[in-house]
């Protein structure tokens, strides 16, 4: 199949809100896929290649300046090598090697075509695929039983490995899909709610009330000596955290799939920064920082599936598996309770808590209400340094945000100027996108291949979970899950806040 009867696809599914006719141009096109094709371009429709991170990111996408194809030639198997070719690059010479196999795959794509590998590459396409919408539409194409391909899906957790065996297997292939020591099952989700009297009365329950930390989730699979750690996004990690494997290695069990996060802390006990742990978390080598895990669910152990077993039943296993590596929680109904848990995780140096129905299966993949996540939201007043042109439904609109801080001491800049902390799309609704569109360009001072650069006096309000320390940065911070919350047109913009005050909210 040509790549550009997928991008047709995917502008497709952008250009529409309606969920069925989603899966139905999604249908379509899975239809028509050969077997080979269909992992890659699963991978392609979630912004997630197969191949994972190739070594390229943002500055070396926008800094190619090629003629592309007049008219689409690229197969969805071209792109695929490609990209193995680049992430097979390493070495020295790496770095030129992997520019002059992106130009050869620029100058070999159509300009549509480029700007939908670009944003695959960079994990950001926002089209509207999300991953429900794509397992619905698997079902859809190969006339399975939409229940049976979220289980292949959770179970397995490859999405494209469940796709062709719906597209091309039988039923039977479908439903002998099982849980595998040694295979990572896609995480449970959960939603969110604004307090813990409200995640209480949600629930209508008895429920488990457990910190939730501010660290990395992680999956553990043990068969005898030999475990396996993955994240969340199921890329396996188990070299880089040798003290985590050692910690379940000596767990009183030989097969067992944990799911938990792991921080880093410091020489009080008490949690370091986000960035601290990921860093560790992402390292190759040993490190002075050791991660601890805190594991909260357990799906399997010595040849028995728990995933289908309500929480209260998991959670007596795994405190007899786990023991002081339990995530600490307690078993209450009473609001007033759950709050002051709250009050003390947050004391703790945690990002708050998680409140779980003690009747719910483990159901991965999804993101329903028996798991409610409630921490607090911090909101700054920003300004707009620039506005990014935006794609799919928002063609035509401006709508990612560049963000900047008030700089009053010039600490990073001119005194009094504006320092960029980071970027969103997120909380715009069609109205505000139109008004967006109207009102920079009356306010622009220039504009680059992306967006329209602003003067710097419209305020923002912004909602973000944190910050962590960023080298991208001049301040040498970036907000993290920033989403607009609404504009401040009774605020100017030297009362906005300033990057002392987003840097006072590093820890560490």
């Amino acid at each position: 199949m040509l790549l550009s009867e997928l991008v047709q696809a995917t502008e497709a599914v952008a250009a529409t809100s309606s969920r069925l006719k989603k899966v139905a141009a999604l249908a379509e096109v899975l239809r028509e896929l050969d077997d080979d094709e269909t992992a890659p371009a699963i991978g392609f429709l979630l912004a997630s290649p197969r191949q994972g991170r190739i070594g390229v990111g943002w500055r070396g996408l926008t800094g190619l300046a090629v003629p592309h194809a007049e008219e689409p030639a690229l197969s969805i198997l071209d792109v695929d090598a490609a990209l193995e070719r680049i992430a097979a690059s390493s070495g020295p010479g790496s770095v030129d090697a992997r520019r002059q196999q992106l130009e050869t795959l620029a100058r070999a794509a159509t300009a549509t075509e480029w700007g939908f590998l670009s944003r695959v590459i960079l994990g950001e396409l926002r089209t509207g695929a999300l991953e429900g919408v794509l397992l619905d539409a698997i079902a859809s194409a190969g006339e399975r039983p939409a229940p049976a391909v979220r289980r292949a899906a959770m179970l397995s957790g490859d999405l494209g490995e469940t796709a062709r065996i719906a597209l091309t297997g039988s039923p039977a292939d479908l439903e002998q899909v099982g849980l595998r020591v040694g295979r990572p099952v896609m995480p449970m989700l959960a939603s969110t709610a604004s307090t813990a009297s409200e995640a209480v009365a949600t629930l209508d329950r008895t429920a488990s009330v457990e910190y939730k930390l501010d660290g990395a989730r992680i999956q553990v699979h043990r068969d005898g000596d030999e475990v396996h750690v993955y994240t969340r996004s199921l890329a396996e990690v188990t070299a880089r955290v040798p003290e985590l494997v050692e910690a379940v290695r000596a767990l009183p069990v030989e097969r067992v799939i944990l799911d938990g996060e792991t921080l880093s802390l410091d020489e009080d006990g008490a949690p370091r920064a986000f960035q601290d742990t990921m860093a560790r978390f992402g390292s190759e080598t040993a490190a002075a920082i050791a991660l601890r895990p805190w594991f909260f669910d357990i799906l399997h152990v010595d040849g028995r599936d728990l995933i289908d077993e309500p929480l209260s039943t998991r959670l007596a296993i795994l405190e007899d598996v786990v023991g002081a590596l339990r995530m600490p929680g307690v078993v209450t109904s009473d609001a007033e309770r759950a709050e002051e848990f709250a009050r003390e995780a947050l004391a703790a140096g945690h990002e708050g808590i998680m409140v779980k129905a003690l009747d719910s299966p483990y159901a991965a993949g999804r993101r329903g209400k028996s798991w409610l996540k409630v921490k607090p939201v911090l909101t700054f007043d920003l300004v707009v340094l620039a506005v990014e042109w935006g794609s799919g439904r928002r063609t035509g609109m401006l709508s990612n945000l560049h963000l900047g801080a008030r700089d009053p001491e010039g600490a990073f800049g001119e005194p009094g100027g504006f320092v960029m902390v980071g970027k969103t799309f997120k909380g715009l609704t069609d109205a505000t996108l139109r008004w967006q569109t109207e009102h920079f360009p009356t306010i622009e001072t220039h504009r680059s291949a992306h967006a329209v650069h602003v003067r710097p006096e419209t305020v923002v309000e912004i909602a973000i979970d944190g910050v962590q320390r960023s080298s991208r940065y001049p301040g040498g911070v970036a907000l993290r899950f920033a989403r607009v919350k609404a504009y401040r047109p009774d605020k100017p913009a030297e009362q906005a806040d300033t990057i002392g005050a987003l840097r006072g909210l590093l820890r560490g």
